[in-house]
C-alpha cells in the first residue's frame, strides 16, 4: 500500500470510528469514548478538519466531574460488548456515566498544538473556553494524586496510567486482596487473543480495587488515603509536567496572569519532585509504590519521556540515550513498552513489550526538542515501518512488526497522519 493509500485509510478509520463528535478507539473492543485516546485522535482530525478536532476534546470535557477530574471512560451508551460497564463502576461524579479515575492528561499539550497550527482564527477562543476546565483538572491531579506534596503523581489503578498491564504494577497489584467482587465475564478476550491480554488474576485485582473505591463513594481524598493500590508513575507525572508547561503558554496567550503564576509554581515543584522517581541503580526514572516506598526495577517506555517533560539535563539525557541504544540493539523496532532485558518482557502481551505509536510520538518529540534528531527520526521511521507492515493496529511486536490488540485503531491512524506518515514529513520540510 502506498503512503497516499495509507493516508486515506487513516482518515477513513477516524471518520468511521466517529460516533457523532467523539471517536471510539476501535469498534467492538473499546465501544466508548476514552480520555487520552480522544485527545490524540484530535491531532489526526486536525490534519484535515480542525473544527472536528476541537469537537473531540470539547466532548471529552463534557464529562468532567464536579471535583475537576476528567474520567478515563465516558459511557455515552450502555454497550453490553464491554466489561466493566457503568453499573460495575458505580460512579456519580459528573454529568455523564463514567469510570471512576482519570488517564494521562495530554489535553493541554494538544490544545496548545491546535492553537499553534490554527487556520481558522478561532482556536484561541476555543482554548479559552476550555482553559478553566484544564486548570481544574490539573488542580485535581495535584490535590488527589499527590496528597503528600512530593511533586510526583500516583495512580490508584493500573488503568489510570493508560498502560494497564505494565510490569511496573505487578508487585503492587499482588498486594491487593481479592475481595468484594461478583462473578463476571470478561469481554476483551472475545475480541482479542487472550495471550495478548492481562491474566484473570490481574482482572480479579482490577475489580477489587474498583470495589474498594466504590466503598468510599469514589471520594477522591478517601480514595487516595485508603486505596490498596497507589503507585507513583513516571508516565502520568511526565505527561502532566509537559502539559503544565503548555498550559502556561496558553495562560500567557489568554492573559491569565494569576493562573500563569499558579502554573509556574506547579512546574517548579514537579521539576524538583521528579528526583523521587530516579532509580540510581538503573540510571532512569521509574515507578515507585507509595504504600511501600519501593522503586520498580525495570525501564518502561515512559522512562524516556523525561525530555518531553523538559527534563533534559546532561545526566538524564546521556543516560536515556545509552538505554535507547542498548534497547534498539535488542529489538528490530523501537520503543518497546518495557525493557527487553527485563524478565517480565513479553513482546505481544498488552503493555509488557509491544510498541505503541503515540508513545513513540511523545518520546521522539522530547528527543527532538533536546536536540537529538537522530533518535527522534529512528522512532518516527520505525513507527512508519510498523504501520506499513501491519496496518493501523493497536500495538505492534518490537521484534516482528506483527500487529496486535484491536484493529483499525483510531490513535494509531491519528499518529500516522500527524507525525509518522512520510507525506507529513515532506509537508513539514
Amino acid at each position: 500500500m502506498s503512503n497516499a493509500d495509507l493516508d486515506n485509510t487513516a482518515r477513513t478509520i477516524l471518520i468511521e470510528n466517529d460516533q457523532g463528535g467523539y471517536t471510539v478507539p476501535t469498534k467492538g473492543l473499546y465501544p466508548y469514548q476514552w480520555n487520552w485516546d480522544s485527545v490524540f485522535v484530535a491531532l489526526g482530525f486536525a490534519t484535515f478538519d480542525q473544527d472536528r478536532a476541537w469537537r473531540e476534546i470539547e466532548m471529552l470535557f463534557e464529562g468532567q466531574w464536579r471535583d475537576g477530574m476528567v474520567p478515563h471512560i465516558l459511557f455515552r451508551k450502555d454497550d453490553p460488548s464491554y466489561f466493566p460497564g457503568p453499573k460495575v463502576w458505580g460512579t456519580d461524579g459528573g454529568p455523564i456515566p463514567s469510570s471512576g479515575h482519570s488517564q494521562p492528561p495530554v489535553a493541554a499539550t494538544v490544545i496548545r498544538d491546535l492553537v499553534d497550527t490554527d487556520r481558522s482564527g478561532k482556536a484561541l477562543e476555543r482554548a479559552g473556553a476550555l482553559f478553566p476546565q484544564l486548570m481544574n483538572w490539573h488542580r485535581w491531579y495535584l490535590a488527589y494524586r499527590d496528597p503528600d506534596n512530593l511533586g510526583v503523581l500516583a495512580i490508584i489503578h493500573p488503568w489510570e496510567s493508560g498502560r494497564d498491564n505494565l510490569p511496573d504494577w505487578d508487585d503492587a497489584l499482588r498486594a491487593v486482596e481479592v475481595k468484594d467482587i461478583e462473578p463476571y465475564e470478561r469481554k476483551d478476550t472475545s475480541h482479542v487473543d487472550p495471550a495478548m491480554r492481562p491474566h484473570k488474576e490481574d482482572y480479579d485485582r482490577y475489580l477489587s480495587i474498583m470495589a474498594a473505591c466504590r466503598s468510599v463513594g469514589w471520594d477522591p481524598a478517601e480514595v487516595a488515603r485508603t486505596c490498596p493500590f497507589f503507585v507513583a508513575d513516571p508516565g502520568v507525572t511526565f505527561i502532566f509536567l509537559r502539559a503544565s508547561r503548555d498550559l502556561l503558554v496558553l495562560a500567557d496567550k489568554l492573559g491569565k496572569e494569576a493562573e500563569a503564576d499558579e502554573i509556574r509554581g506547579w512546574i517548579a515543584h514537579m521539576e524538583k519532585g521528579a528526583k523521587n522517581l530516579w532509580n540510581g541503580d538503573l540510571h532512569a526514572h521509574v515507578a515507585f509504590d507509595r504504600r511501600t516506598g519501593k522503586h520498580t526495577d525495570g525501564i518502561s517506555s515512559m522512562s524516556f519521556l523525561a525530555p518531553y517533560a523538559g527534563l533534559a539535563d546532561a545526566k538524564t539525557l546521556t543516560s536515556l540515550q545509552g538505554h535507547f541504544d542498548r534497547i534498539a540493539a535488542k529489538v528490530r523496532y523501537t520503543m518497546p513498552s518495557y525493557d527487553p532485558d527485563h524478565p517480565s518482557f513479553e513482546p505481544l502481551r498488552y503493555w509488557r513489550g509491544p510498541v505503541w505509536a503515540m508513545v513513540n510520538y511523545m518520546i521522539a518529540r522530547g528527543f527532538a526538542e533536546a536536540g537529538d534528531a537522530i533518535r527522534a527520526e529512528k522512532l518516527r521511521s520505525d513507527t512508519a515501518q510498523l504501520v506499513e507492515t501491519s496496518g493501523f493496529a493497536e500495538y505492534f511486536s518490537p521484534e516482528t512488526a506483527a500487529g496486535a490488540g484491536g484493529g483499525t485503531f483510531s490513535w494509531t491512524a491519528a499518529i500516522w497522519l500527524t507525525w509518522a506518515s512520510p507525506t507529513h514529513v515532506k509537508q513539514a520540510a
